[in-house]
């Protein structure tokens, strides 16, 4: 299987630190606001400083005073990300009408580390099987990513720190519990962890309709399955990094499934080829 394992010529660009987000929210977002969401620079200040995780903040674009950089600071030492945006946008999230330019989105659970995923497969003497989400924004889909990794046994998710959906309170609903039993870890870039994981022996299957279909190719040992957003799938760079591009068998009139939908039927081929190798 090494030759699918060629040097990268193209290198990932860093994410930056801060984010420019202009695309108007989901419904779903807008409805988990009143548990997830703080208003306003003093409520977002004691927030901080009460110690909750911060998923997410929101900055109305052009506001750059001292208040707002001491939030800006400690949000960022937190790992969380920080959007600039427009002011009716953060109209549109506010409910209280009062938000003086800040909004701050509060993870509804801690992120675990890269080293709980690996101890959770280590407990329970099995090869890592990890789900890697390249910027899934629906917080019902990373939900039921989350509750189809439990289920399957699944040690792990891995979820991108920019362009995606983190802990909210509408994603721990949709998972259903599974979220107390499943870490999950928000890293920086996904292609970076890829070539991290690799080094500690995984290899990767990415979910995409153009490739080989899942039941031709060996999805047993360490792996790390791939998932790409609901619109876009996987991105190209990420894409290129994994050592197997895999797809679902389909015979209906429409060309794609649901990104939780298609990460279910993938992640239960690896557990069916893993049942079959130990028999």
């Amino acid at each position: 299987m090494d030759k699918f394992r060629t040097e990268m010529t193209e290198l990932l660009p860093d994410d930056s630190e801060e984010e420019v987000f202009q695309a108007p929210f989901s419904e779903p977002e807008k409805k988990q606001t009143k548990t997830g969401m703080i208003e306003g620079r003093n409520a977002v200040q004691e927030a901080l400083r009460a110690g909750k995780t911060a998923d997410r903040l929101y900055i109305q674009d052009g506001l750059r005073d001292p208040a707002i950089g001491q939030i800006v600071s400690k949000v960022k030492k937190q790992g969380a990300t920080v959007s600039y945006v427009k002011k009716q946008q953060l109209d549109q999230m506010s409910e209280t009408g009062r938000h003086q330019g800040v909004i701050l989105q509060c993870s509804a659970y801690e992120y675990a580390s890269m080293e709980d995923i690996f101890k959770n497969a280590e407990e329970k003497g099995e090869p890592p099987f990890i789900f890697l989400l390249d910027e899934i924004e629906d917080p019902h889909n990373l939900g039921a990513i989350i509750r189809t990794a439990n289920l399957c046994g699944a040690h792990g998710v891995v979820i991108p720190k920019h362009r995606a959906v983190g802990l909210t309170a509408t994603v721990v609903k949709a998972s259903a519990g599974a979220i107390n039993y499943t870490p999950v870890v928000k890293v920086t870039n996904i292609g970076k962890t890829i070539d991290e994981l690799k080094e500690r022996g995984l290899w990767f299957a990415c979910a995409d309709m153009g490739g080989e279909v899942m039941y031709n190719c060996n999805l047993t040992g360490p792996i790390g399955l791939v998932i790409g957003n609901e619109g876009s799938g996987v991105s190209r760079l990420v894409r290129e990094k994994c050592d197997y591009i895999v797809s679902v068998p389909m015979k209906g009139n429409i060309d794609s499934l649901n990104a939780s939908v298609a990460a279910g039927v993938l992640a239960y081929e690896i557990v069916r080829q893993r049942m079959a190798r130990r028999s």
